[in-house]
């Protein structure tokens, strides 16, 4: 588990373990991280490194989409028992007993509205992935993307204004894109060779990050060699800041410290 300086570079590894771990969410309160592995949640305490287990209730067989609300109180989480069966759920920070949100499956969560009532998913209808949000509570889902493709990964800017996801819809490798909340106004951003994932908006509205694969990658595994790369959320170049072992599980959800100074990501060790 490694801490990246976005102004200097410098790096810091705060874990490591010969376990699968996974998706870093950085705590509103800046204090901590929540990682999963072995289909339950932990936190990270930054100060000693120190590991608690999240209590989740019967959901024991979680993958790596998950996120903390903006007031630092709830958790969204998904679990899939079985391929295609992936449920979103929410609880307690603390843990505890969870609350069904997505009536359909399967959904994967990815992102909450900066007011907290919202969550944005990618889910498969139809046959296809597509980017849904629902309100947090729970209700009725609404559909922003349509067409043939997979759409993934999407994270509200910090502004609400936006949400930003990864899709091949265009008949090419996977770009970044953003759309309004509403669905209204999609916009490619990206338009390059490498296969281009998970983009996670900084809280400060100043700059995108997002996972690159090399151009003959198909899908978002894990143990390829991958770049993170930073451009600005208003428009111009991306740069690479980290180049590593990783891929799946590396950035799937909102991965920012809550200054936009930092960002938190997962290495692993080459074969």
């Amino acid at each position: 588990m490694v801490l990246h300086d976005v102004a200097t570079g410098v790096e810091q590894v705060v874990h490591e373990t010969p376990d699968l771990i996974e998706a870093p969410n950085w705590s509103p309160c800046g204090t901590f991280l929540v990682l999963n592995g072995g289909g339950r949640l932990f936190r990270l305490t930054l100060a000693d490194g120190a590991i608690h287990w999240i209590d989740t209730g019967p959901l024991s067989a979680l993958n790596n989409d998950h996120g903390i609300s903006p007031d630092g109180k709830t958790l969204a989480v998904s679990e899939s028992p079985a391929r295609g069966t992936s449920c979103i759920y929410t609880l307690p920070i603390t843990g505890g007993t969870p609350t069904k949100v997505t009536p359909l499956v399967p959904s994967y969560f990815h992102g909450w509205s900066p007011d907290g009532t919202t969550l944005t998913y990618t889910a498969q209808r139809d046959g296809l992935f597509q980017i849904f949000t629902i309100p947090a509570r729970g209700g009725n889902e609404t559909q922003l993307t349509s067409g043939h493709g997979h759409k993934d990964g999407p994270d509200y800017s910090a502004d609400g204004q936006w949400i930003w996801f990864n899709s091949d819809h265009h008949g090419a490798t996977p770009d970044i894109w953003r759309i309004r909340p509403d669905g209204s106004d999609l916009q490619q951003i990206t338009d390059d060779a490498p296969v281009n994932w998970f983009p996670h908006p900084s809280p400060d509205g100043r700059r995108v990050l997002y996972l690159a694969y090399r151009e003959d990658v198909e899908g978002h595994p894990r143990g390829q060699d991958v770049a993170l790369k930073l451009m600005p959320q208003n428009g111009g170049a991306a740069r690479t800041v980290a180049e590593f072992h990783g891929g799946q599980g590396s950035i799937n959800v909102p991965n920012w410290s809550p200054d936009g100074a930092a960002f938190a990501y997962v290495r692993y060790a080459r074969p």
